[in-house]
């Protein structure tokens, strides 16, 4: 409803009367405007503080206003990632107009330091965060293999207790997974069915992490409010699939970003925007270099594609999410493939805005964001063009506000900071990776374990993540072509899903410490042993998850060969880390290794 004249005096005079408001209110003027649902041409909205005051103001500025240019710009709700894992890189979302995130599983610490920020008012320069805190999983499985004991059930009769305990740490929601892969168990339906009335029970939303299309229906059949993935396949039945979805109520976050990870996909660099780019240095773009796929399988996207058509078709909520904190997506700025990825697969431009705005704030009960309406919070993010025509347009951002702050003054800090680190890495700013000519960097001895670069070789195991596996390393006696094989005596204790011992190179002169090896096209080296099969791992910069390549070390000398492209999810630009292990298998283990070598082709 339009305001009244009388109205309009009465707000200036209120403004006016107040010299903070007056001192501290916007009018972004003659914007279009998306206001979470629909598309206004020409408005003016003015906010002070963190609360929207009108969203269709008429009349002169309030006096002391700023006033910012709307003509050719779009005004949208700050945008709401419905699917994020929150445990690094806080600064970056506002950064790219995201100013809510929904996680699904972080540190509890990090959750309640949210909270209280979000109560106290002072978290202008981080996204606001709602969480599902720690997630409900079965022992070893899905969630705790990242080195962080976390609690886990094991049967229905626990479903009431551990919920309680949750919303006791303050989860705003509870998030399952049902569902193991990569050797990892999982919790049986019976338990997830009774987490899910639990959940209910206390009035709180239940999501549920799936991996395949059989997973997907048997949760919503149990009642589930919505699923936080959909599944990488080549078909489906997308059809049926929406009608159960449809039937039972339920929501849907496709998160197509890390999808097209697993599926090996790269078609859209964001990194390619020297606007996107620009904010993010060496560290916050490894991820979006990675990727969880070895190999393209474009095919994988058919199923997800045709389940989210399916799924608008028949009505059921579509979330923007991006699972943030996983390879090939980065915080804050993946959100803007994921709504292309959402327009891709059948939703017009409006409705991933939509995604990404009203609709998790609506189907999460956020209360008054999402929207840009009188009252409600004054997240906000100025985009040049008509994102609601080309949805590209989101990239082109002119401003965002945090609670009615300007982040501007962040984003340009944040622009400078990237271009000095940048500037300081150009070629001759840095010493270069020297290969010795025959590419060997197992250099042992019965002495020393010595490496031509780095900090070298010592023995890894699974201790820093809680684990006890150990591990000895004892060189032999040189062999006919003068070289010390290295053994590895190596044992794996149960306790963790990826328990390991083994031996680690770092080629940096710290501790996890990146070098660029682009030019590196392979690693090979010689082992024997037990028979038993070990791995060859690699770890790159702002990556969690090692890449990993299996081989068998029998009873002979045998030469392996690992490609670093079949490393999945490692950017070989910043590796940090090699290693050689046993595990996760528990048990004793032994082999050699010799003559390692890093080859360029």
């Amino acid at each position: 409803m339009k305001p009244t004249v009388l109205n309009t005096l009465l707000l200036c005079a209120g403004l006016a009367a107040s010299s903070f408001a007056s001192a501290t209110a916007t009018l972004v003027k003659d914007v279009r405007v998306f206001d979470g649902k629909a598309v206004h041409e020409r408005r003016s909205v003015l906010f002070d503080g963190a609360t929207i005051l009108d969203a269709d103001f008429r009349g002169a500025p309030p006096q002391g206003a700023r006033i910012v240019d709307g003509a050719g710009r779009t005004l949208l709700p700050g945008l709401i990632d419905a699917h994020t894992h929150t445990f690094r890189w806080q600064e970056l979302p506002v950064l790219f107009g995201v100013t809510t995130q929904i996680d699904m599983f972080t540190d509890v610490g990090l959750m309640k330091q949210a909270k209280q920020e979000m109560a106290q008012g002072s978290r202008h320069d981080h996204a606001d965060l709602f969480s599902a805190g720690t997630l409900v999983t079965a022992p070893n499985g899905h969630g705790t293999q990242f080195g962080v004991p976390i609690p886990t059930i094991t049967g229905p009769e626990q479903a009431q207790a551990f919920v309680d305990a949750r919303i006791a740490e303050g989860s705003d929601f509870i998030k399952i997974v049902m569902g193991g892969g990569y050797g990892m168990q999982s919790i049986s339906l019976a338990t997830a069915r009774a987490v899910i009335d639990a959940a209910h029970l206390r009035g709180k939303l239940a999501v549920v992490h799936i991996g395949n299309e059989q997973d997907a229906r048997a949760v919503l059949e149990a009642g589930a409010d919505g699923l936080v993935h959909l599944f990488p396949a080549a078909s489906g039945d997308a059809e049926g699939l929406a009608r159960l979805a449809r039937s039972k109520g339920a929501f849907v976050i496709p998160t197509f970003a890390v999808l097209e990870s697993m599926a090996g996909w790269r078609g859209d660099d964001l990194l390619a925007s020297p606007a996107l780019a620009g904010l993010l240095d060496k560290d916050a773009q490894a991820p979006l270099k990675t990727r969880y796929g070895n190999k393209e399988r474009a095919e994988l996207l058919a199923a997800p594609k045709a389940v989210t058509a399916a799924l608008v078709k028949a009505g059921v909520p579509v979330l923007a999410g991006t699972d943030a904190g996983n390879p090939g997506t980065q915080y804050g700025v993946s959100m803007h493939r994921e709504l292309k990825a959402l327009v891709d697969a059948g939703l017009t431009p409006a409705q991933a805005l939509a995604a990404a705005t009203s609709v998790p704030a609506q189907v999460f009960k956020l209360g008054k964001r999402g929207r840009i309406e009188q009252g409600y919070k004054a997240d906000l993010l100025l985009v040049e063009g008509n994102p609601t025509a080309d949805i590209l347009a989101t990239r082109r951002i002119v401003e965002v506000w945090k609670d009615g702050d300007s982040a501007n003054g962040l984003r340009e800090g944040q622009r400078q900071r990237v271009a000095k680190a940048a500037q300081a890495t150009q070629p001759g700013s840095a010493k270069a990776l020297a290969l010795p000519a025959d590419g060997r960097i197992s250099q042992f001895s019965t002495q020393r374990l010595a490496s031509p670069f780095g900090m070298g070789w010592s023995a890894s195991t699974d201790s820093f993540a809680g684990g006890k596996s150990t591990v000895t390393l004892n060189p032999g006696q040189p062999l006919a072509d003068g070289q010390v094989p290295l053994a590895i005596d190596a044992k794996v204790m149960p306790g963790l899903p990826f328990a390991w011992a083994g031996l680690a190179f770092m080629p940096g002169t710290q501790p996890m410490e990146s070098v660029d090896f682009s030019t590196v096209k392979m690693v090979r080296f010689k082992v024997r042993g037990d028979g038993k099969t070990y791995q060859m791992i690699a770890m790159s910069q702002g990556v969690q998850i090692p890449g990993a390549q299996s081989f068998t070390a029998g009873p002979e000398w045998t030469e392996v060969t690992v490609p670093l492209r079949e490393l999945k999810g490692i950017d070989p630009a910043t590796l940090t880390m090699l290693g050689f292990n046993a595990g996760p298998k528990p048990g004793d283990y032994r082999f050699e290794i010799v003559d390692v070598r890093l080859l360029t082709e």
